[in-house]
């Protein structure tokens, strides 16, 4: 599958990067990891870090997948709401998704300082917009129910965001506890720091086909084999190629990187943005004084219209940004289209599998990949340090039907 088509900003950021090997010998461990991505740097992370001897592999170069195609918005706001996740699972486990995605944003903060390559991960707000007048009420619910569950977030309303903004909307929620980062960055900063600290990282090494015993996993690449007691797939969307998830559906999204720009100190806090509308309109800026937005998700196209869509799609996401910031100096430098995926009930899929012994997937399907990719890390980590099954991971469940829980 290729993930992505265009040009992406962030490998210019990180150059040149550590050279991993291709495995050409037979090696054992505690947990291999499939999957050199967001879910796969932070599981090597958590696993080094907890002594668990670790082998990761990736068919591509590392952070080559859909990292790089990553815009680096982490909230613990979800495409979901609140509101939405309450009606549709309860109010317990809808209200819990929303305290693992802060908490996770949280220990994503911790690992970010703590790392040797700055990932460039800077603590934001972000302003949810009100696309239209009809908006207004479900924000207002909205803001309400993240109050009460102790949620950090305010309402403003329209003479509050024209008093700090260029442009004005009807409302927006106000949050805090958001941050920024470097996708690419951040995924070659963690496998470093894990291979620092034991774990065999090889690239260009594919996973042909595994064998599972009772005693582990025997994987099969083309020059050598890996026998682990346990494995994470961390693949991202090309997951589907592995096994079908009927919960999950991929799409195609877009984005772009500005050229960078003299003045952005219109830019109340270089608060992230994204609004109401589906598909939805989103920007941040970049510590060198650009503009990265994404949005308009749509069907896959064909193969031979991907370049195509992708330069037609950042003219129109570059008029969007206009439209908030008129700004004469806008213009494209970098324009990207790639797949993405999601789930039908808006959690992601993290856990066991039945059919697949002794092996665990993260697949953060969703606007808030890499923070489910954090809550999966840190789960998944946990039991096979100890053992025990958190029960958070029932939310998550591969297996899960798409039916409500009674609210």
């Amino acid at each position: 599958m290729e993930l992505i088509n265009g040009k992406t900003y962030w490998p210019t950021t990180f150059q040149p990067t550590r050279i991993y090997p291709v495995l050409e010998e037979n090696l054992t461990c505690d947990c291999l990891i499939v999957g050199g991505g967001m879910a796969g740097a932070l599981s090597a992370k958590l696993l080094t870090d907890r002594g668990i001897q670790t082998i990761l592999i990736d068919k591509r170069e590392i952070g080559h997948g859909s990292s790089m195609a990553n815009t680096g918005l982490l909230q613990y706001t979800n495409d979901k709401t609140l509101t939405s996740c309450i009606q549709t699972f309860g109010e317990q486990t809808g209200v819990r998704f929303y305290e693992l995605c802060r908490d996770a944003m949280q220990q994503l903060a911790e690992i970010a300082q703590k790392l040797e390559i700055d990932p460039w991960f800077v603590p934001r707000t972000s302003l949810y917009c009100a696309s239209d007048e009809d908006d207004v009420v479900m924000l207002e619910e909205e803001y309400r129910n993240l109050k009460h569950y102790g949620f950090d977030v305010e309402l403003w309303n329209e003479d509050k965001i024209r008093s700090v903004f260029p442009f004005s909307k009807r409302a927006a929620l106000y949050t805090s506890g958001d941050a920024e980062v470097n996708p690419y960055r951040l995924v070659h900063s963690l496998i470093d720091s894990a291979s620092n600290q034991g774990a065999k990282v090889f690239a260009h090494t594919a996973m042909t086909h595994c064998d599972y015993n009772e005693d582990g996993v025997v994987c099969y690449t083309p020059q050598g084999t890996i026998r682990a007691k346990h494995v994470i797939f961390s693949t991202g969307y090309e997951t589907q190629e592995i096994k079908n998830d009927r919960g999950a559906y991929l799409k195609s999204t877009y984005a772009i990187a500005t050229k960078p720009l003299k003045d952005l100190s219109s830019w109340y806090e270089q608060c992230m943005i994204w609004e109401t509308a589906r598909p939805y309109l989103y920007m941040r800026t970049t510590p060198d004084g650009r503009i990265i937005a994404g949005g308009l998700d749509e069907e896959r196209p064909r193969e031979d219209q991907r370049s195509i869509k992708a330069a037609h799609k950042g003219d129109i996401l570059l008029q969007q940004i206009a439209e908030y910031f008129p700004l004469s100096e806008l213009e494209v430098d970098y324009a990207w289209e790639a797949v993405f995926g999601s789930t039908h009930d808006g959690l992601p899929l993290i856990g066991p599998h039945p059919d697949y012994p002794h092996s665990y997937f993260v697949e953060g399907y969703g606007g808030n990949g890499t923070v489910y990719s954090m809550i999966g890390a840190r789960l998944i980590t946990e039991l096979i340090a100890t053992g025990t099954k958190n029960p958070d991971l029932d939310l998550f469940s591969l297996t899960r039907t798409s039916k409500p829980s009674p609210v």
